[in-house]
């Protein structure tokens, strides 16, 4: 049986498995915090599991341009990391899969979870940030410069600061951190992104509906420009799913001229190692 490798690095910690059957199972793990020297000792950890993997599949925070990490200011030293080549320097021949970490969730759907079988769908995901991925012909859709589905930078006032100001003007609105950091404004003392969108009346109340309202609005324009069969939707924020998802389904119908179905997502706090292990899978795949 071959095991698979799979890393997973996001704004706070590195993950890394080990798989073996194809499928939504992980023999065995390990979880990193993120800092100096992020790589070298994630790829440490990595060896420590499997030293000689059948493939390796690596899930990353920002996007990869021009062979190296952009889109990621929040892991120190990542920004401008020339990764594939560091990792080819590691693993030689063996192959090696690389993705952002929400098209790599998005695979592991695709694969084995709620984009099954669908040819043109969306995954959105509700986390720290805000991104999607676009799903066309059963693949998902890198764009021209591998940032297809980076939404965060969606406008949504005219005139606005957005990215040239180094803004994200909808992750800045609806994005967990975005309503942590809002909501603690409000009641004068740190919350989390839950415990706002758990406040039912005043002031919260209202910006999440705002937020909400902004999201799903959104949302709908994505739909209607793509058309696609299904919306999956995963992430942190989804431990509101019944709150969330009514008000999606919502706009979809009344914007939408052909709604999409909507699914929560089948994997939840491992989706982006899972889809480095199902990246890493596919690698085998090629290779028969």
């Amino acid at each position: 049986m071959s095991r698979v490798l799979g890393i997973d690095v996001g704004g706070t910690k590195v993950a890394i498995g080990v798989s073996g059957a194809d499928g939504p199972f992980i023999l065995t793990r390990t979880r990193l915090d993120t800092g100096p020297d992020t790589l070298a000792r994630a790829l440490a950890a990595a060896r420590a599991l499997d030293g000689a993997p059948a493939a390796v599949g690596f899930s990353t925070c920002g996007v990869i341009r021009d062979g190296v990490v952009r889109l990621a200011p929040n892991v120190p030293g990542w920004e401008g990391l020339e990764l594939p080549r560091l990792l080819r320097e590691e693993y030689g021949v063996t192959p090696v899969a690389i993705d952002n970490d929400v098209n790599a969730a998005a695979a592991a759907e695709l694969r084995w979870g709620a984009l099954q079988d669908v040819s043109t769908g969306l995954y959105l995901n509700l986390g720290t940030g805000l991104a999607a991925a676009l799903v066309a012909g059963g693949r998902v859709v890198p764009g021209a410069h591998g940032a297809a589905g980076e939404i965060g930078y969606v406008q949504v006032r005219p005139g606005r600061p957005a990215f040239a100001e180094g803004r994200a003007p909808l992750e800045e609105l609806v994005s967990g951190s975005a309503l942590a950091a809002q909501g603690s404004a409000l009641l004068g003392r740190q919350v989390t992104a839950a415990e706002v969108l758990s406040v039912t009346d005043g002031p919260v109340a209202d910006l999440v509906d705002e937020a909400l309202a902004t999201l799903a609005m959104s949302v709908a324009n994505l739909c209607a420009m793509v058309d696609p069969e299904r919306l999956v939707v995963g992430g942190g924020m989804m431990g509101a799913a019944e709150l969330i998802l009514p008000r999606l389904a919502d706009e979809l119908r009344r914007s939408v001229p052909f709604p999409p179905e909507i699914r929560a997502a089948r994997f939840a706090d491992d989706a982006p190692l899972l889809g480095a292990l199902a990246l890493a899978h596919a690698a085998t795949q090629d290779l028969s």
